[in-house]
């Protein structure tokens, strides 16, 4: 099968081009022998299928990060037929240096014309064919976003590799050209692939390749030495500046503006930005857009309009009709709710049918226990979850694809270096609200060893979607139980909760065992433009379908096992409904005093365990959680009486606090303590490849401290107001310790 790889800038659309030429087709893996994101797809409306493999945005292949030399070295394989350039029309000259480099590979390619549908609307207009002409390889206008001419461009790709393409360079005619020319026939000789382009690095002092070719290199240096005048040439600038000087005389001149720029005019990016990037307004205008994503999300009032207009608030809180408890709870349901709601009717509705069938049949009642309280019972507790999960997931899309979050980026990078981050490490942070995986394996593209590893710490702290349903079904029973606050308010605050952890323990790990500068940020604000329909459904359906494979893979392992285990005692004896009597309980009572600061330990009644056992279970996936509380409640329940229709997770949450007597304090100090400790074994696994073995055992004791010291926190101050200054006292006295131990640093390093 023919393969094809798609390079680019960040921003120029590469993974919208990926998501259209590939649609469901795409899967995630690794390069072979390191943990880098690798997306693949295969193109299916050709003559033949094509591979499509899309490799991380690069702005040149110059290695100066762990992403860009992975792209170089996949661009230097035998592994492809062909490379698909993607280029931003409206960047035309920077996103061209990319291409300069390209072309000296020696490789196939065509060059992706992409959003000329943007230069269209502001009347400027490339002239095609005269840049065909110019680059000499194909040019073909398209729009990733909208769709257009992706099937010409796969048509002028498959018939580009039918020739044979030797390296060429913009760089001949240079200062360093005869240099350049002098390293590629040293490097033909010794049969090395794609000479030209290796020469080049060469002249660069890449060092790469200077430790490749040290002779060479030496040869290299003497040559340029020796026809330099008696003057230091810095070699990477002069070739800088010459390709920009080539695609500036030869390639912009292509483009046609419609009119000429006034300087002081803004474009309308511009103008908006002037508001959103604003230098005092910006950060709360993101706080805001984030807070009405969450109400949006799971609101079961929303605008407040139960509490604005009291009649209304009434007529909403009676009894109704199915279709009334869907849409109204407080008030008007938010969309993440009324889809919940929906959903939850579903799986409840199939619970009881299981239950039903299986009495039927005359089937013992610890069949009917496993089949309904412990698979169906856990699944349905988390799966009710997924739509408010693809709900939150579709508003974070829409801001990524927007246009919007890698301005928060850039917003946050003036706060970031005063933690001593820069403000690329933003993208792998906001990335973990989706999943911690994919956002720890972004770090890669961060220079400098300490801050990537300071940041795959705190990237848990960014609740994923596995832990959503946590802090909706708690949230939930504390609004439903003690009839306070308000769902989306208590999940916010414990977002944010999550990020001002992550902040302070930046601050605290740069300021100590990880100090060092912040690696400069450099980025390109894309334009403002609405995001395509596909290419959002394609995020939800990828969203969607990882998340129903984990419940019924292992979460649905998970759930037998507790379930076992709640249900036999050691003699393998069934204990049914006596579940203090199980194999779970004696594990559940071993462990429970150590969650007693914490607020869910020995100070709850006998089956308090419950929460120990839950909050262990998560570490294999954070939706165990609910799920084990969704088995457990089958056996808690008998004993309960829980008024009115809840939702699925938010009932069983309900029968916990009723049976265990739990305080509100303590469990907000169990949704801190899940958000922030080891997150699921998949994270786990991701943090030590991207660590190294070596350091990663003072990650997991990092996670496991800071969870217990926040819940901690958060547990003793809502119960004894009068910690708090206790606390205070204690982050004082850390904060002193961390000054004298820099300044003591700075003094040592001085010497």
């Amino acid at each position: 099968m023919l393969k094809f790889a798609l390079a680019g800038n960040p921003n120029s659309g590469k993974t919208t081009l990926f998501n259209a030429l590939t649609g469901s087709t795409a899967h995630v893996g690794n390069w072979p022998g390191v943990t880098v994101d690798k997306r693949e797809g295969t193109y299916k409306k050709g003559a033949e299928p094509i591979g499509i493999v899309d490799l991380p945005g690069i702005y040149s292949l110059s290695p100066y990060t762990p992403e860009e030399v992975i792209s170089r070295n996949f661009l230097l394989s035998d592994e492809i037929n062909g490379i698909i350039n993607i280029v931003d029309a409206t960047n035309l000259e920077r996103n061209l240096y990319l291409t300069t480099q390209l072309m000296e590979l020696g490789v196939p390619m065509v060059i992706a014309l992409n959003m000329t549908d943007v230069l269209d609307k502001q009347g400027d207009k490339i002239d095609v064919r005269a840049l065909e002409r110019r680059i000499g390889y194909p040019v073909v206008e398209i729009s990733a976003l909208k769709g257009t001419n992706v099937d010409d461009l796969m048509e002028k790709a498959t018939e580009a590799i039918k020739t044979k393409r030797v390296g060429e360079t913009v760089l001949k005619d240079s200062l360093l050209g005869s240099a350049i020319a002098n390293a590629e026939i040293a490097l033909k000789l010794k049969g090395v692939y794609a000479p030209l382009f290796h020469a080049v690095k060469l002249v660069e002092k890449d060092e790469i390749e200077v430790k490749s070719h040290p002779e060479e290199a030496k040869a290299v240096e003497a040559f340029i030495q020796a026809n330099a005048g008696g003057r230091e040439i810095d070699t990477e600038a002069e070739i800088a500046d010459a390709r920009y000087k080539y695609i500036t005389s030869r390639f912009s001149t292509t483009l046609t503006r419609a009119r000429k720029l006034d300087y002081n005019e803004l474009s309308k990016s511009n103008k908006a930005d002037k508001v959103l990037t604003h230098k005092w307004f910006g950060i709360p205008i993101f706080l805001i857009i984030l807070f009405a994503v969450f109400h949006l999300t799971f609101s079961e009032n929303v605008l407040y309009l139960g509490s604005i207009i009291p009649s209304f608030g009434e007529w909403c809180g009676q009894e109704g009709s199915v279709a009334k408890g869907i849409f109204f709870g407080d008030g008007l349901n938010s969309p993440g709710v009324i889809l919940f709601n929906a959903l939850d009717l579903l799986t409840s509705k199939i619970g009881e049918w299981m239950g039903m069938g299986l009495e039927g049949l005359g089937a013992h009642e610890a069949v009917v226990g496993l089949v309904c309280d412990g698979v169906w019972g856990g699944i349905s507790s988390v799966l009710s979850f997924l739509p408010q999960i693809l709900v939150l997931f579709l508003f974070f899309s829409i801001l990524e694809d927007s246009g919007y979050m890698a301005r928060v980026a850039f917003m946050l990078d003036r706060i970031f270096r005063r933690f001593g981050v820069s403000g690329r490490a933003f993208m792998p942070m906001i990335m973990g609200f989706g999943c911690s995986v994919p956002a720890m394996i972004n770090t890669r593209t961060m220079a400098d060893q300490k801050e990537r590893e300071a940041t795959v710490r705190v990237i848990p702290f960014f609740s994923c979607g596995a832990k959503m349903p946590i802090l909706l079904a708690i949230a939930g029973g504390i609004v439903e139980k003690f009839g306070i606050g308000n769902a989306d308010i208590i999940t916010y605050s414990m977002y944010l909760l999550g990020m001002v952890v992550a902040m302070l323990s930046l601050l605290i790990m740069r300021n100590t065992t990880m100090r060092g500068e912040a690696s400069p940020f450099i980025m390109e604000l894309p334009i403002y433009h609405m995001p395509g329909f596909k290419n959002l459904m394609l995020h939800l359906w990828d969203k969607a379908k990882h998340f129903i494979q984990k419940a019924f893979t292992i979460i649905l392992v998970s759930c037998v096992i507790v379930w076992f285990l709640s249900n036999f005692g050691w003699a393998w004896n069934y204990v049914g409904e006596n579940m203090d009597q199980s194999i779970l309980a004696s594990i559940g009572k071993l462990i429970q005093p150590f969650f007693t600061p914490l607020g869910f330990g020995s100070q709850l009644s006998s089956t308090g365990w419950v929460f120990a056992v839950a909050a262990l279970t998560g570490l294999i996936a954070k939706e165990d959680v609910i799920a084990t509380f969704g088995t457990l409640a089958g056996c808690l329940m008998a004993g309960f009486e829980v008024s009115g229709a809840l939702e699925e997770g938010v009932e069983e949450v309900i029968v916990m606090i009723t049976s265990t007597g739990i305080s509100i304090p303590a469990l907000l100090a169990f949704i801190a303590f899940n958000m922030l400790t080891i997150p699921c074994f998949a994270a786990v696994a991701t943090a030590k490849a991207e660590i190294g073995k070596g350091k990663f055992k003072w990650t997991l004791l990092f996670w496991i401290f800071t969870s217990y010291l926040v819940s901690t926190m958060v547990y003793t101050i809502g119960e004894f107001w009068w910690t708090s200054f206790i606390w205070a006292s204690v982050a004082i006295i850390t904060t002193i310790a961390i000054v004298l131990y820099n300044k003591k640093a700075d003094k040592k390093g001085k010497v």
